[in-house]
């Protein structure tokens, strides 16, 4: 049994001990989950049967399911006011997180919307048609397109950003930097050898995972590739970073927990994972 102090957090991370609680979400149409965020009270998930669920994260009961996107949801963000989501119908919807009413609905996309990203009055969206798609907030009712970025020579399939720096990772296995501001191009990150399917961007740093089976970290700076982690068996679907730990998640149905400091140290043997999830 897991308790909650600080030590004991630390100590399970490091150890791989953990607690698994199932949410049964599946029903007669329903056949996968492609998305999801969760906060202390609450779980949202995007389906594949076309719909969003909004689970008690302490019940694990169902509280809402919003419905109006025609395609799967393959992608969701959401803040204290709003869902945004993105769906292989092409469109990206807007949803009250009270009412579950739709606020917007933006139709930009000419394929799948594979991602999407917005913080502080900007959303980035990007897609199956290779495009990225930069839209200014001024409201949920009041989004304009500002810019479309056009680079990638494969479905993009993953995006983040800060106030310097947009960054998009594509199945044509680069990884590309805009700037916020202007959406000029800036560089280029070269080195993964099949196609990217997921990364994480904060300060200097770039993480990425790709169906080569690796994940990369880069300096966002100067372009270069700081450490290769190999040890995942298939592609590496998503990943997540903090001031400590990446954590990974791959189709060889594993999460593995990395030593964030001792990837960045050159000098820093293999291995640098924890045990298992």
């Amino acid at each position: 049994m897991l308790t909650f102090s600080p030590q004991t957090i630390e100590t399970n991370w490091r150890c791989g001990r953990h607690n698994l609680q199932r949410i049964q979400c599946r029903s007669e149409n329903s056949k996968g989950v492609y998305c999801l965020q969760a906060d202390h009270g609450k779980i949202i998930s995007g389906l594949r049967d076309n719909s969003i669920k909004i689970w008690d994260k302490q019940s694990l009961e169902c509280l809402k399911i919003l419905t109006g996107h025609t395609g799967s949801v393959l992608c969701l963000q959401y803040d204290e006011r709003v869902i945004v989501t993105g769906s292989s119908d092409s469109t990206v919807r807007v949803w009250d997180v009270g009412s579950g009413e739709v606020l917007n609905t933006l139709i930009h996309h000419n394929e799948a919307v594979l991602h999407l990203r917005f913080c502080n009055g900007l959303m980035v969206t990007c897609s199956k048609d290779r495009s990225i798609a930069v839209w200014d907030m001024a409201s949920p009712t009041d989004i304009s397109l500002r810019r479309v970025l056009v680079g990638h020579r494969a479905a993009v399939n993953v995006v983040d950003f800060d106030d310097k720096y947009i960054v998009s990772a594509s199945g044509d296995r680069t990884i590309k930097v805009w700037s916020t501001s202007t959406c000029e191009f800036v560089r280029t990150l070269n080195g993964h050898k099949r196609g990217i399917a997921c990364l994480q961007y904060r300060d200097r740093l770039v993480v990425s995972g790709s169906s080569d089976n690796t994940i990369r970290l880069w300096d966002i700076e100067c372009g270069a590739c700081l450490r290769v982690l190999e040890g995942h068996e298939e592609l590496v679907r998503c990943i997540r970073f903090d001031n400590k730990r990446i954590v990974s998640g791959a189709y060889d149905g594993k999460i593995k927990v990395w030593d964030l400091q001792a990837a960045l140290d050159p000098r820093a043997p293999e291995p640098l994972q924890a045990p298992c999830l």
